[in-house]
């Protein structure tokens, strides 16, 4: 019979995927047959007419098999999903559809990692929470929660308490994102205090900033651009940003992957110091891997071609967008995006696996 991992979370966005990937591949490269489902999905896509959660391609990829809906993603909470529900709840066999992926699974593979969705809570509408679903599987939990101590413990607690309330076991808690320079401490206080309740930390994550970088096709969509250059370049990641009036490109250590946030009428000057900053500083490719014009709905009569090196943005296929937010607006909707792994950063999955692979004890995990 296949040993069973549930990957729940405190919260959306706390490292869940990234785990999940991370153990599932660790497993796998030490021998181990494993298999992946996502009981409850929510955001999704269709292939071949049906409706399978965005993670599940993501590790279709990874992990080498190819996606079943009703195997590796058999509930999904589509638009209208959860009021039919509440209306007519014996319409839907979500729990059967779930064993059912289970049972299939289970005939194939030594290990199946289960991904959670959301808080240990998500999914309660329909009878099937992180904690419910993890009772019907009969698997063990894998709680991820963001580094801290008081506020991460109290998160853990809140999420913890449905687990126990249903009897479900809980392996550990790995926590993640933690400052390197906190690890140590974080990692004696909570494993102090979460010994109380008799549950162990299996290990921390650090906080790594490439799994941090989005790419400009994700700040388009947050800051509602339109791409007026080499569009099709979107899939550039972006390290860090070079804001208007804010620009000392001095203070950059690395110079590279670069996006500048800048009003239309000081563009050209600010595209020329970078364009001799990295001159100065030897580096023979653009450090700019897109341009932000903000303000743009108050051009007036500006023109691109004249207020733009084309000759440089063409020679480096530097993808420019426009955006009617002022800078400061610009600079705060980016700083606020929440970055997930996914088909289009095949960098961020492999340091995922780095850093489970390198930060959770594979005794643990068995």
């Amino acid at each position: 019979m296949a040993k069973k991992l549930f990957i729940a979370a405190t919260g959306q966005h706390k490292g869940k995927t990234t785990c999940t990937l991370g153990i599932s591949a660790v497993l796998r490269a030490h021998g181990y047959k494993v298999g992946y489902c996502k009981p409850v999905g929510q955001n999704h896509i269709t292939i071949d007419g049906e409706m399978v959660d965005k993670d599940v391609v993501l590790f279709e990829d990874t992990l080498g098999f190819k996606t079943k809906p009703s195997i590796h993603s058999p509930v999904i909470l589509a638009s209208g999903v959860t009021t039919r529900y509440t209306h007519n709840p014996e319409e839907f066999s979500f729990e059967e559809d779930i064993r059912k992926a289970a049972a299939y699974l289970e005939e194939q593979n030594e290990y199946i990692v289960f991904e959670g969705s959301g808080h240990v809570g998500v999914g309660s509408i329909i009878g099937l929470s992180n904690a419910k679903v993890a009772q019907l599987l009969g698997a063990e939990v894998i709680l991820v929660a963001e580094g801290g101590i008081g506020r991460t413990y109290d998160r853990l607690n809140l999420n913890l308490g449905l687990f126990r309330e249903l009897g479900v076991p809980v392996k550990g808690v790995i926590i993640n994102k933690v400052h390197r320079d906190k690890m140590d401490r974080v990692v004696e206080n909570l494993s102090r205090a979460l010994a109380k309740i008799d549950i162990p930390v299996l290990g921390a994550l650090p906080f790594d900033k490439v799994l941090s970088f989005p790419l400009i096709k994700t700040i388009k969509k947050s800051i509602k651009g339109t791409a007026l250059l080499h569009a099709n370049q979107l899939n550039k990641q972006v390290e860090d940003i070079l804001a208007g009036s804010l620009l000392e490109i001095d203070e950059f250590t690395y110079f590279q992957n670069l996006v500048l946030i800048v009003d239309p009428y000081n563009l050209q000057s600010k595209i020329e110091k970078v364009r001799k900053t990295a001159e100065e500083k030897g580096i023979k490719d653009s450090p700019l891997n897109g341009v932000i014009i903000t303000g743009f709905n108050k051009r007036g009569d500006w023109e691109l071609e004249d207020n733009l090196d084309m000759d440089y943005i063409n020679a480096h296929k530097i993808p420019v967008l426009a955006t009617d937010f002022d800078t400061y607006d610009t600079v705060v909707r980016i700083a606020k995006i929440e970055v997930k792994i996914n088909t289009l950063t095949p960098w961020k999955v492999r340091r995922a696996i780095d850093l489970i692979e390198h930060n959770i004890p594979l005794d643990k995990l068995l």
